[in-house]
């Protein structure tokens, strides 16, 4: 595998692709604005990146990762994405995303709706739990006794470890955390979610924080719904 297709290259797109050019990766960058407003971006990245359209990035990718606002994963083109492994870093927020019925009652995950969506593709829940700074601060090599760990979960497991051996390259460990029904385990305001990865200081949750595959699977194993929260 050799080239990462990113349908979305805000800040969390944008990470994971200097990890992945960093790595050695070649990177295909696209947005809903067009490819020419990817310019600057793909300068600073350098020969091993291009912009492209959404379709176009799809086709390209070897991997697939769709990080866009989840309001809008409806737009993800289905076709170029058959057969392919697609990472999904979805989170749902309702006020920017509008409600969804089936994600407010809890019956479903943001993954499975895209996952329904892409119904060739091999879906696997990652990078939506942590911040984009700390994404790119926590990467450490392989063997690094500062190496940090990110959650997966998905229903193919080739597809897992083909993100597994992507999140070894760029930089991370990872806990496979179940099917995809089980990213609740790590959606926004739960114990697993950004806040793991960072220390309290006087400008909020600032400084990163290595978090191991131990801590992770704690706070994994320690995360509760919405509705036993309490929470909308």
């Amino acid at each position: 595998m050799t080239t990462i297709g990113l349908i979305g290259s805000g800040k969390i797109g944008s990470t994971v692709a200097r990890l992945a050019v960093a790595a050695g990766y070649d990177v295909v960058l696209s947005n809903s604005r067009g490819p020419e407003t990817l310019r600057e971006l793909v300068d600073e990245l350098g020969p091993h990146a291009r912009a492209a359209t959404p379709a176009e990035a799809g086709e390209a990718g070897d991997l697939v990762v769709v990080t866009i606002p989840l309001g809008k994963y409806r737009e993800v083109p289905v076709e170029p994405l058959a057969g392919k492994v697609v990472i999904d870093t979805n989170n749902y927020y309702p006020e920017r995303d509008g409600h969804f019925a089936p994600l407010d009652d809890e019956s479903t995950t943001t993954s499975e709706l895209l996952q329904e969506h892409l119904p060739t593709s091999k879906v696997i829940k990652g990078f939506n739990n942590i911040y984009f700074e700390h994404l790119l601060a926590l990467a450490r090599p392989a063997g690094s006794p500062e190496r940090s760990a990110l959650a997966i979960v998905g229903d193919d497991a080739e597809a897992k470890r083909a993100v597994i051996e992507f999140f070894d390259a760029i930089g991370y460990d990872t806990v496979d955390a179940g099917p995809l029904a089980e990213g609740w385990r790590y959606q926004r305001d739960t114990a697993a979610y950004a806040p793991v990865y960072a220390s309290k200081g006087p400008e909020g949750w600032s400084k990163p924080v290595q978090v191991t595959k131990d801590t992770l699977k704690a706070a994994l194993a320690s995360s509760r719904r919405y509705a036993e929260l309490g929470a909308d």
